[in-house]
């Protein structure tokens, strides 16, 4: 078996997503005293090998190109055979992301190797490893252990604690020659919708609305309050129907799954679907009108109340202690 894990690092706007360094992480954990190899593609990916190697790359393998600029299945796929070929590993990791979703079940058809998707905790190492993983909506967990080599497993973001960066480390940087292969389709503008700030599934703190938020204008407390925290709004499908805030804010079972440290959920009733994409949380904080919301049985603190009247309070004197 080889002794190498090779790691996909995912790059967004030429900067490393912090879900590329729990994933290094995570592989290390699982294999201790293996070689952990990262692939960075795309734009920006020479720059951020220093970085990958600080937090526990022993080599990097850059692939840059002008296929490459945005995400392209055929021509991710392409490149990251390549390092495949180069290190010959024992495992891919990847980021649960989503770009980590598409190109996973791919590396893994083109391995004819087992998938291991949204893995939330490593528990052993080695020929004992295995990935913790939610099942039915976040209602239950399952251990899967590998049985055979190579496989593929995809980290749930913000759930495995990404190592200290250690300058003094060294490791070996490689550029591969990419040979673009004939795309059948080519990406020719990215509209982004969203006016977040912060990517949801990597957010510390979320800021979330329901349909207790009534309109788009309701969403302003809402994000007063994000911006205090440094925090990112989410919504529920619900206001996402009403036409309160974008699609891709949305979080639930058909919209994004989130594991901040903090959530507050403000106006959402705590329907079952709505729980299944943030009941991993740290913490939960409610706030709604209604004492009997199912929101408040999963919830760590609760406040019944009118969120115009709880959510500005709390603004306010957050800004009072972070500026103290």
């Amino acid at each position: 078996m080889s002794n190498t894990i090779l790691v996909f690092a995912e790059i967004r706007d030429g900067k490393l997503r912090q879900v590329a360094l729990e994933t290094l992480a995570a592989a290390s954990a699982a294999h201790p005293g293996a070689s952990i190899a990262a692939v960075a593609v795309g734009s920006g990916a020479g720059a951020c090998a220093a970085e990958l190697i600080a937090h526990g790359a022993d080599q990097v393998y850059v692939i840059e190109h002008e296929s490459l600029q945005t995400y392209l299945p055929e021509a991710y796929r392409a490149a990251v055979k390549q390092a495949i070929a180069a290190s010959n590993p024992a495992a891919v990791f990847l980021g649960h992301t989503a770009i980590g979703r598409d190109l996973a079940p791919q590396i893994a058809a083109g391995l004819k190797a087992g998938l291991i998707a949204d893995a939330v905790a490593v528990e052993g190492s080695g020929d004992g490893v295995q990935y913790r993983r939610p099942i039915y909506a976040g209602k239950a967990f399952e251990s899967v252990r590998p049985t055979s080599s190579p496989y593929v497993v995809t980290i749930r973001p913000n759930n495995i604690k990404a190592l200290d960066r250690d300058d003094a480390r060294q490791g070996k940087v490689e550029e591969l020659a990419y040979q673009a292969p004939s795309l059948r389709a080519k990406v020719l503008e990215v509209v982004k919708k969203t006016s977040g700030k912060i990517d949801l599934s990597e957010a510390k703190i979320i800021v979330s609305g329901g349909r207790g938020v009534k309109s788009k204008e309701g969403f302003k407390v809402l994000e007063e309050l994000a911006d205090v925290l440094g925090g990112a709004v989410g919504a529920s499908r619900g206001a996402c129907d009403a036409g309160y805030c974008d699609y891709s804010l949305q979080i639930g079972q058909t919209g994004k799954v989130v594991t901040p440290e903090i959530y507050i959920a403000c106006g959402i009733s705590g329907a079952i679907q709505h729980l299944a994409g943030m009941s991993g949380s740290r913490v939960i904080v409610a706030i709604n009108k209604d004492p009997e919301a199912p929101i408040f049985q999963v919830a760590d603190y609760g406040i019944v109340g009118d969120l115009f009247e709880v959510v500005p309070l709390l603004t306010q004197e957050f800004k009072a202690v972070l500026s103290s």
